[in-house]
């Protein structure tokens, strides 16, 4: 296996938490994961050894979203959410309690806007750099700040009164 495979495969945690942070859905991040590695793999020779597999990959990521999206619109497609509380059985409490906190995190993130919902996907979830996450999304890094305080404040204020 070649090293950018092996990379590649190191980051598919990551990938995958980016693509759910922005898809919203389990379904649709794993099928936008796919396309975007498909992508990836194609274009390989594109991907500068010695630079950052990862911003290069979550930019992929975004870009193939915003496809998918703008492919959306067009369509005019809906996708129904799945039903809450599919996944709760004979689990341990204390196991249910961390489903449910898990839960109120991700409908807070569901009801932030788009562009908060990045910057926190890359900065907070990720663990990218400011500048890093401001280069990827293509904004300053001003914008970037903004967004992020505007966006915890809100996640703050939906998690106290969850």
């Amino acid at each position: 296996m070649q090293a950018f495979e092996r990379e590649l495969l190191t980051l598919l945690p990551r990938l995958r938490r980016f693509a759910r942070a922005l898809a919203r859905d389990a379904t649709d991040a794993d099928d936008l994961l796919q396309v975007a590695l498909e992508r990836a793999l194609k274009a390989r020779a594109q991907w500068a050894p010695g630079t950052r597999l990862d911003s290069w990959m979550m930019r992929i990521v975004r870009n193939c979203w915003i496809d998918e999206v703008r492919s959306r619109t067009r369509r005019a497609r809906t996708f129904v959410p799945e039903e809450e509380g599919a996944a709760i059985g004979s689990e341990a409490h204390r196991e249910v309690e961390l489903r449910a906190e898990l839960h109120a995190v991700e409908k807070a993130m569901n009801n932030l806007s788009d562009e908060q919902r990045e910057v926190i996907a890359l900065v907070l979830v990720e663990g990218l750099a400011y500048k890093e996450a401001a280069e990827l999304l293509e904004i300053p890094i001003g914008t970037l700040t903004s967004r992020l305080t505007r966006g915890r404040q809100a996640l703050a204020q939906m998690l106290e009164a969850a």
